[in-house]
């Protein structure tokens, strides 16, 4: 329990990251946030692993790149399914993803190693 809470806080901080400095992600307050926080750990332990192995394929062909188009996937739908969050672009969305995976990383590196 400890654990999802930890990666719920990691994956919120990541969210307000994005939020703040992706123009095209737009979130209406804090309560909307953890909302969205939770529902992306939520779609990223059951859907994105499905959508990983289904397009092994292409993110062979594309180097891994592919991987971000997916990761951009999940960040919309956790958009289409919480009020208060919207994401106006593919684009906003692919950034906005970059920029989770990004902090997330840097916040999880360190929580590691310190």
């Amino acid at each position: 329990m400890i654990g999802f809470m930890i990666r719920t806080a990691v994956a919120a901080v990541a969210l307000w990251v994005a939020v703040s400095i992706v123009p095209g992600l737009q979130v209406a307050d804090g309560k909307t946030l953890l909302l969205a926080a939770i529902l992306l750990g939520i779609v990223n332990a059951t859907i994105r692993p499905v959508a990983l192995f289904l397009s092994i394929p292409i993110t062979i062909v594309t180097f891994g790149l592919f991987i971000l188009v997916v990761n951009a996937g999940m960040l919309s739908l956790v958009a289409r399914l919480v009020p208060d969050f919207t994401i106006t672009s593919f684009a906003s969305a692919v950034i906005g993803a970059l920029v989770v995976s990004i902090v997330s990383a840097a916040i999880n590196g360190g929580l590691t190693t310190g």
